[in-house]
């Protein structure tokens, strides 16, 4: 990884959500769930709770995985319902860089075998969307793996981890992608604080069809990756913490009650601070309806990177 010094900007780059395709959530790494008319349930994941998950129908159980991670950290600040800090604590050693990315297609024969081409759009997308952050990424190695077991079992934590062990190159501040089958969701990514306890677990697994020109319906533009990132990169949901002060942890981005679905523009689920932020990476709308983060994610970014993983 390459780093520059930086003045943030604004507005942030564009970034994508995720969403599962099943019903049922299985034990494995935690991902998101849509349901045939597109929208995200509620599940429950034996996954770590390193990992972000969107489950399935009414959300009723959560994101049991994302929600530790995000108790954790309010525990270690010391802010159990306090106010939302700016961006992710002191200063960052580095506001920007150049990530390496090792890009593993997990594939059955030609099934899910991704070409350079497409590997080469979602790199543009997950760029684009990073573009106003000043972190952009670099596509180092394209790694093609023909085994039906990986492809269609990654969201079984066994299989995860024998392929993740096999595939994984890099250190801390490199970015590993998965792509593969995955029945109940869009994708899953480890957060920055996880790495030094799991290593070989740190990375980004996505649905192949997730990817830019692919068949998943409204989520086929390249940000479920942009918005996995943004979990690697140490970004929570923008509805974390609901309408409580202490919120996403990201002092800029307007309190928001539940994930949004669809592309629903003007709603407000919370007394204060603004519209809801559907056209953030971090939320759950449509791939066509996120289009930025915001300046206090930009920071948090900076923050997480700077803490856990450059130079790791």
């Amino acid at each position: 990884m390459t780093h520059a010094s930086r003045t943030r900007r604004s507005t942030g780059a564009i970034v994508g959500l995720l969403l599962a395709v099943s019903a049922l959530l299985p034990a494995a790494s935690p991902a998101i769930a849509l349901t045939p008319n597109g929208c995200h349930t509620a599940a429950e994941s034996s996954a770590p709770a390193s990992t972000d998950a969107r489950g399935r129908p009414s959300w009723a159980n959560g994101e049991p995985n994302v929600d530790a991670a995000y108790r954790a950290e309010l525990a270690r600040l010391g802010n159990g319902g306090g106010n939302k800090p700016p961006g992710g604590g002191g200063p960052p050693a580095v506001t920007s860089g150049t990530i390496n990315v090792y890009f593993h297609v997990i594939h059955s024969g030609t099934t899910g075998q991704l070409n350079a081409g497409t590997v080469n759009a979602q790199m543009t997308a997950l760029n684009d969307s990073f573009a106003g952050s000043g972190w952009s990424f670099s596509l180092v190695a394209t790694t093609y793996t023909n085994n039906a077991t990986w492809f269609n079992g990654m969201e079984s934590a066994s299989t995860e981890a024998a392929a993740k062990s096999a595939l994984r190159q890099g250190t801390a501040d490199d970015l590993n992608v998965y792509s593969a089958n995955l029945p109940n969701y869009l994708g899953w990514a480890t957060f920055p604080s996880s790495y030094t306890s799991n290593p070989d677990d740190d990375g980004v697994v996505i649905l192949y069809t997730s990817v830019p020109g692919g068949s998943e319906l409204n989520y086929n533009e390249g940000e479920t990756l942009v918005h996995e990132v943004g979990h690697w990169m140490g970004l929570y949901h923008t509805f974390q913490g609901g309408c409580s002060k202490s919120g996403d942890l990201v002092a800029d981005t307007p309190a928001e009650r539940s994930p949004a679905y669809g592309c629903p523009v003007g709603r407000d689920t919370c007394r204060a601070s603004g519209v809801d932020p559907i056209h953030n990476f971090m939320d759950y709308t449509y791939d066509s309806c996120m289009d930025h983060f915001t300046t206090g994610q930009d920071g948090r970014m900076d923050s997480q990177f700077s803490t856990y993983r450059y130079g790791k």
